[in-house]
């Protein structure tokens, strides 16, 4: 399945953040642990079935939360501790992920409507 340039770049981000939080909690690895190759997996999933894709909001600001309560708690403890550490490895990633916060929040029965829409004028062709 292809994905847009948005959902591209939020896989790059989470997988940059999840490096550097497994490499400083969990040390002796070579690459990521286990524990965070499944969050990773996790996440991936959750952006591949996003229902805004390419005009998907920041997750804090989102009205769907696709993640478990486990799950986002988790991800949200991984955001706190490497966010800030993203910006030297990772100036470009940062700044988008930054700039994603101030994207308006799409509702989600906007965007229904809108696939709805597009998929009426597809059967009517």
């Amino acid at each position: 399945m292809l994905f847009g340039r948005r959902i591209t770049r939020e896989k790059r981000t989470i997988a940059a953040m999840m490096a550097i939080y497994c490499r400083d909690h969990h040390p002796g690895h070579e690459g990521r642990c286990a524990e965070c190759v499944a969050m990773l997996d996790y996440a991936h999933r959750r952006l591949d079935t996003c229902p805004f894709q390419e005009e998907k909001p920041a997750c804090n600001l989102c009205e769907v939360h696709c993640y478990s309560a486990l799950m986002r708690e988790r991800v949200r403890d991984v955001m706190r501790y490497s966010g800030p550490r993203m910006l030297w490895p990772h100036p470009i990633l940062s700044l988008g992920h930054i700039l994603d916060k101030f994207r308006p929040a799409p509702t989600l029965t906007k965007t229904r409507a809108r696939i709805d829409e597009a998929r009426s004028d597809r059967s009517s062709e």
